[in-house]
């Protein structure tokens, strides 16, 4: 993906934030760590969407994040305003790989992508468990609306 409109396509949620100075390191640009929080926080909305985070209170299963991976393809700085988005791109027996984008309203350029691997747990047995088909039918609807 290398448009804004190719990232908005790939991605059917996007969260809109503010790089803060804080999020920079003595190298002048975003520190790589602060790429895994972003992404964090698309993971969060994507899963409000979901409305996983209310199954989690109620029912005491939810999503762990598993595995995770950057591709860093150019720094950000200070300031900006990225987006960054969420989607599910393929499901698997106790979970979904999910894969994430930063685009940079300065450079006008995506500027990271990666992937999480989410598993659903029972936090109260602290078993895996495969995701119902009702999950199944919110995210493949979220991935059409986007």
């Amino acid at each position: 993906m290398k448009t804004e409109t190719e990232f908005n396509q790939a991605f059917p949620v996007r969260v809109t934030l503010p790089v803060q100075w804080g999020d920079m390191d003595a190298f002048d640009h975003v520190n790589n760590a602060m790429y895994f929080r972003y992404f964090e926080t698309a993971r969060l909305a994507y899963f409000e969407h979901l409305d996983l985070l209310k199954t989690m209170q109620q029912d005491q299963i939810g999503p762990i994040l598993a595995e995770t991976s950057c591709r860093f393809k150019r720094p950000l700085t200070y300031p900006d305003t990225i987006r960054v988005g969420a989607a599910v791109i393929e499901n698997h027996p106790y979970g979904f790989l999910m894969q994430y984008g930063i685009y940079s309203e300065t450079q006008d350029a995506v500027c990271s992508v990666g992937n999480g691997r989410i598993v659903l747990l029972d936090y109260q047995s602290g078993e895996k468990i495969k995701p119902d088909e009702d999950m199944l039918k919110r995210i493949q609807t979220l991935e059409k609306s986007g």
